[in-house]
């Protein structure tokens, strides 16, 4: 068994909860155990929070997983867009300068991006530090995020 990105987890974790009816943590642990995905408890109990997983009762009083509709992207995407001042990188890495407090907003909107080629993002007050899967590709990751955070 191998560990996966957090990116590849959350979207098995969506695709089994939308296929299957889960009734909680431990079934879904298993279920991801069987597709060779390990992960701890608190793992995916931040993976719900991050997902906004959430358990329904069912008509026959059980209950079941639920992942709710994906929020409206493009409306997102433009204004996080407007927070972002400027990108910028180097040989090693990508830089996101936003307004004053809105680098986290930024930062996770990124990390919720179906972009493996992003292992994630680090955010401090009005900066991001975006960390490539690998730096041969700091060019076409920093023109994604400007063609993805771009106006329409």
């Amino acid at each position: 068994m191998e560990t996966t990105n957090k990116t590849s987890r959350q979207k098995k974790i969506r695709e089994l909860i939308e296929t299957n009816e889960i009734s909680g943590q431990q079934e879904l642990l298993g279920m991801l155990e069987k597709e060779g995905i390990v992960a701890a408890q608190a793992t995916l109990s931040r993976d719900f929070a991050e997902m906004g997983v959430v358990r329904h009762r069912t008509a026959d009083g059980g209950y079941r997983l639920a992942v709710p509709e994906e929020p409206q992207v493009d409306i997102i995407k433009g204004l996080v867009g407007m927070e972002v001042l400027s990108v910028a990188s180097n040989e090693t890495s990508i830089i996101i300068r936003t307004l004053p407090g809105r680098a986290h907003g930024v930062g996770s909107f990124l990390d919720r991006l179906t972009n493996d080629d992003i292992l994630g993002t680090i955010a401090g007050d009005d900066t991001v530090l975006v960390i490539p899967a690998t730096i041969k590709k700091i060019s076409s990751i920093k023109s994604y995020i400007q063609r993805t955070l771009s106006q329409p």
